[in-house]
Order: C-alpha cells, then sequence, then structure tokens
C-alpha cells in the first residue's frame, strides 16, 4: 500500500501540512476582504453622496434609488462640521442586526467577524461606520445586507482554497521527488547491499562501498561497512577454526586409542622384575593418563556434549574434601619439597542445589590448576577454598598463594585454547569450567591475580528461572 511506504507518508504529510499554513493564510485573507468589500461600499456611498450635495438641489426618488442601489447601501449619513445628516436614504427592510466601525478595528476582532458572517447564512441588516476619504467629513455611516458580502466571501475563500490545494499537490510532488533522489535512492541502495551481502556473507565484494553524499548516509553506510568486513572476517575465522577442529577431533580420536593401548601395555610394566623399570611405571602410567584425559577433553569439548545439570541439595563440604583429598593424592611434587597445604572455611552444615558431578568438575579444575602453579614454584604454598551463601545466591571462593596469572593469560582466561597458564596446557579447562557454571545459571569470575596469589569466585543462583535442569532426590 502507497501509504505504508516512506515516499507515500512523507508526501501525505507535506500535503497536510501544506493545507494547514494555507489555512493559517486563508483566514486573515477573507478577514481583509470582508474590510475591503465593506471599504467599497462606504467609497461608493460617499461618492453617490457627493453627487447630492453637488447639485444643491433635491433628486428624483428614481434618481436617489439608483444611487443607492449602485452603491449597493439603503442609507447614507455623514457627519460634517459636527452635524449628522442623512443624505441618501430609501426604506430599510429589517431592523440593524449589528454595528461595525471600521477605523479602528483590531486584527483579531475582523477574523472572528468574518468567521461569524460566514456561520450566519441569514440575510441581515448591518450598520458599517468609517472615515470618509480625502478628509470629506467626520465620518461615513451606512446601512446594508450581508447577503451579498457573504456569498463573494464563500466565492473568494472557495477560489483560494482551490488555488491552496494546487500548490499542495505541487509542493507535495516536487518534495516527494527531491526526497526520492536524496533519500529513498540511497536508502534502497543499503538496503539492496545488505540483501546481497545476507545471501553471501563470506564474500567480500558485496560489502558496502560507501558513497553517500549525505553526512548522516554516509556514516550510515560506513558503519555498516564496518560491522560487514567485521562479520565477513568472524565467519572466516570460524570456518577455519571449525576445520581445525574436526582435524584436531579426529587426530585425538585416533591418539586416545593409541594411547589407550599403550596404557595397557604401561600397566604391565608394574610387574616387570626390574626395579628400575617398576619405579619408572607408575610415571609413564600418570602421562599416559593425562594423555588420553586430554584427548577426552577435547572430543568433549568440540561436541558440546555437556547434559543439563541435574540439580539436587548436597553438602558442599563433603563435596570439597573430596576434591582437595583427590588433587593431594595426585601432586607429583618432588620429594623433599613440602606439599601443598588444602584449607576449606565453609559452614558444616550449608547445603546447596546444583549438578553434584559438574561442581566437583569445576572445583577440580580451579584446585587443580593451583596446585601445578605452586608446584611449579618448587615453594610451599597453600590453596584456600571457602563458600557462603545469601538471600540470592551460594558463592564459593578458590584462592592459592601461587605465583599468579600472566597477564595474557589473563586476558582469555575463559578462551578455549587461548588462556592456559601452563606451560603444555590448552586452556580448555577454565573455559569447560565457566561453561558448567553458566548452565547452572551462574557465573565463574577472576577476583585477583598477582604475585601474592590468585582468586576465583564462583556464583551460584538459587532461583532456577530460565535455566534447563533435571531434578533428583536429594542425597542423604
Amino acid at each position: 500500500m502507497f501509504l505504508n511506504t516512506l515516499s507515500g507518508r512523507f508526501a501525505l504529510l507535506t500535503g497536510i501540512f501544506v493545507l494547514l499554513a494555507e489555512l493559517l493564510i486563508l483566514l486573515p485573507l477573507i478577514a481583509n476582504y470582508r474590510l475591503d468589500f465593506l471599504e467599497s461600499r462606504l467609497e461608493r456611498a460617499q461618492i453617490a453622496s457627493l453627487a447630492l450635495l453637488a447639485t444643491d438641489e433635491m433628486l428624483a426618488a428614481e434618481l436617489e434609488s439608483e444611487l443607492l442601489e449602485n452603491a449597493g447601501v439603503f442609507n447614507v449619513v455623514l457627519r460634517r462640521n459636527d452635524v449628522r445628516q442623512l443624505v441618501l436614504s430609501s426604506p430599510i427592510p429589517g431592523p440593524i442586526a449589528a454595528t461595525f466601525d471600521l477605523r479602528d478595528q483590531p486584527f483579531w476582532t475582523s477574523i472572528r467577524d468574518a468567521l461569524l458572517q460566514l456561520a450566519r447564512p441569514e440575510n441581515n441588516v448591518i450598520r458599517v461606520i468609517g472615515a470618509p476619504v480625502n478628509q470629506a467629513g467626520q465620518l461615513i455611516e451606512i446601512t446594508t445586507d450581508t447577503r451579498r458580502l457573504r456569498n463573494e466571501m464563500i466565492d473568494y475563500g472557495l477560489r483560494l482554497l482551490l488555488i491552496s490545494a494546487a500548490f499542495s499537490v505541487l509542493t507535495a510532488l516536487l518534495l516527494n521527488i527531491a526526497a526520492q533522489r536524496l533519500l529513498l535512492v540511497p536508502i534502497r541502495r543499503v538496503i539492496n547491499h545488505m540483501t546481497a551481502y545476507a545471501s553471501a556473507p563470506e564474500d567480500a565484494r558485496s560489502i558496502i562501498t560507501p558513497n553517500a553524499r549525505l553526512a548522516e548516509l554516509n556514516e550510515a553506510e560506513t558503519a555498516l561497512a564496518a560491522m560487514q568486513r567485521t562479520v565477513t572476517s568472524a565467519l572466516k575465522q570460524k570456518a577455519r577454526l571449525a576445520q581445525l577442529g574436526q582435524a584436531v577431533a579426529r587426530i585425538s580420536h585416533d591418539l586416545r586409542n593409541i594411547l589407550t593401548t599403550a596404557q595397557i601395555f604401561a600397566d604391565r610394566l608394574e610387574t616387570s622384575a626390574d626395579p628400575a623399570v617398576r619405579r619408572a611405571a607408575p610415571k609413564l602410567v600418570n602421562s599416559i593418563s593425562r594423555a588420553v584425559n586430554l584427548c577426552e577433553t577435547t572430543l568433549a569439548f568440540g561436541k558440546a556434549e555437556d547434559p543439563a545439570p541435574s540439580l539436587s541439595r548436597f553438602n558442599l563440604a563433603a563435596l570439597v574434601t573430596e576434591v582437595t583429598e583427590g588433587e593431594a593424592m595426585a601432586s607429583d611434587r618432588p620429594e623433599g619439597c613440602e606439599p601443598v597445604e588444602f584449607l576449606a572455611d565453609i559452614p558444616p552444615g550449608l547445603t546447596i542445589r546444583a549438578d553434584r558431578d559438574q561442581l566437583f568438575r569445576v572445583l577440580s579444575n580451579l584446585v587443580r590448576n593451583a596446585r601445578q602453579a605452586i608446584e611449579a614454584t618448587r615453594r610451599p604454598g597453600t590453596i584456600e577454598v571457602g563458600a557462603g551463601e545469601d538471600e540470592t545466591e551460594w558463592w564459593i571462593r578458590v584462592g592459592d598463594t601461587g605465583p599468579g596469572l600472566p597477564r595474557k593469560a589473563r586476558e582469555f582466561l575463559f578462551q578455549p585454547f587461548s588462556g592456559g597458564s601452563r606451560k603444555g596446557g590448552t586452556g580448555l579447562g577454565l573455559a569447560i569450567a565457566a561453561d558448567l557454571v553458566r548452565n547452572h545459571g551462574g557465573r565463574l569470575e577472576l577476583l585477583r591475580s598477582d604475585e601474592d596469589g590468585t582468586q576465583f569466585m564462583l556464583h551460584l543462583p538459587r532461583e532456577l528461572a530460565g535455566i534447563e535442569h533435571r531434578v533428583e532426590p536429594a542425597e542423604p
């Protein structure tokens, strides 16, 4: 529909505004036309009366009637030398309905009188008072009817409206053509570029080249071009990462199978008769296990197969104890060095609602990273896990006295393959942990990391709105 388009509405509004402007002009014009009409009657009446005064004789009744008819009045009164004189007269068809003094009439009063005149269809007799031309007396007074005055005002107003309508149509047409050339054509060009780009966003040739003359449209085209370049670059990078991910997944799958076989043979080395082989066997088994775990973690992250959390209520202190005891047993700190100390600051009765297995993975990642960072310094250190709750959430804090994270690691901390802080690490641990916490509707954040240590904070909301989950019974 034409009115649903920008050009249609622009043309309609232009016509309405032009008509409104013409209407505001029309009212004063009609008021002035009324004043001119009445003043012309006064002038004609003055001419007719001067013809009578010039003869100094009585006029015949037929001649007097002809003079009054030509002047369009019923009678004429002149005031000269403070004497009021009825110069010409004829029978008045009715009582005088109103008197108008044109000598000092305000502008708004003349507009009001004109509107009232148009609103009264009946024919009335009115008295009009004015000043004689060429100072031929003090005032002149006439009586006339309103029929002809009203009819001529209507004809004049209709002619003005027709002219205004023609000008409105012409103005709307010209403005519409100007809007088409200046606004709509550039907008359609942008729309066509967006449509073409949407069909092939990887093709850099479909990126718009800003060339609009209007500053605002040029800014819009420049912003659109920047956005298209960003999206195209991101899509290319995504495609490359997808190809790389598929290759890594295939390699990890095959490597996992190879390492699983190697792990079986490494287990048999523990029964070797050679003492040196028996001592080396556990380290070899641990290394192969870590390699298998890396392959499985990479495959799991690539497939995004983490299920929705199975929420249940459980005691947090017991879970933290399980995590810290497991990490203490997994420590490979050299002999003679003090072991990493694990501390827990958790209320014994604190019960939270979460997926126990997934939260175990999150805390294990955080505690393991802290332990490995401290062990790499070959200095004693402490890992502390604290927790608490308020009206809206449960919080868990994991801090250590390690060396802190490198600056580069802090910048890309929760991005996969980017936030690794340990030599040989993949950076998947924190990325997976952050995803698991987000699945609970919470967030994992880094509070601080400097030479005094690192501290993470885990937030779990009490409300379940918007979280996809499965509910399991609370643990006994």
